[in-house]
């Protein structure tokens, strides 16, 4: 059974088939997903879905291209929706994105503290997105301490040396489709440093589809495809392997499997 660490299965992109969705990545092994706000109105949609699905959980938090439109009124509203409900797991999709700029930089990282600040208090561990910010990521998780509860670098875009610093932090690390890119260049190095204890693996769908499927919509289906690749560079069975990355994700979030 695999853990789909990340996904965001309440977007308008699943709206017309979502039950399909869900009937095949069961089909295929995907035994937990979670779906993660990226605003507060998605955060609300995310858990309204996991609470509805057995198999689902949320996370709840601000997008750093959603920033500008975090206010203190949103930041209690996510505080609110993370104590209402075991089904909240996590706080995120937090971090910097100096990618795309969608907020200023300085807004995103006083929104990106605000909620590490909230994850120590609720005792919830962090989603953490980064996108050209590596330094700067790094430098507000030094400072500020990752949360007590722990968290996952989604997504892994870096190279050895930020995996490392990664994982002196505490964090665990995520790997999505751009794993089994064949220019994926720096990523067969993170997964072969990486202890076993710290390496997940998500979607991010409906983005970052898998080599097979590039150029389509992601789903959780198509997890098996990534952790293969994962257990491949790691030298293990991928069912052994996945079962492992699976009980990594369960021991962070807090889940006991039923």
């Amino acid at each position: 059974m695999l853990f789909d660490t990340h996904a965001h299965l309440h977007f308008p992109e699943f709206a017309g088939d979502l039950p399909a969705v869900l009937g095949r990545a069961r089909a295929a092994g995907v035994g937990w997903m979670l779906t993660i706000g990226t605003s507060v109105e998605g955060s609300q949609a995310a858990l309204a879905l996991a609470e509805r699905e057995p198999d689902l959980y949320a996370a709840v938090g601000i997008h750093p291209h959603d920033a500008s439109e975090a206010t203190e009124a949103a930041f209690e509203e996510l505080r609110r929706l993370a104590e209402s409900s075991e089904k909240v797991v996590a706080v995120g999709e937090i971090g910097l994105d100096f990618f795309r700029n969608l907020s200023p930089r300085e807004v995103q990282l006083e929104v990106f503290r605000r909620q590490l600040d909230l994850a120590r208090r609720i005792g919830k561990p962090v989603l953490v997105h980064c996108r050209e910010a590596h330094a700067e990521t790094l430098e507000v998780l030094g400072a500020e301490g990752v949360p007590a509860a722990g968290g996952i670098m989604h997504c892994f875009s870096g190279d050895a040396e930020v995996a490392r610093r990664c994982l002196d932090l505490g964090l665990l690390i995520s790997l999505a489709g751009p794993v089994t890119y064949p220019n994926a260049r720096n990523l067969p190095e993170v997964v072969k440093l990486a202890p076993e204890d710290r390496l997940v693996v998500e979607t991010d769908c409906p983005f970052l589809p898998p080599q097979p499927y590039r150029g389509k919509r992601n789903e959780p289906a198509y997890l098996p495809i990534t952790a293969a690749r994962v257990a491949e560079l790691k030298g293990r069975p991928v069912e052994a392997f996945g079962a492992r990355m699976a009980e990594n994700a369960l021991a962070l979030f807090g889940i006991r499997p039923t």
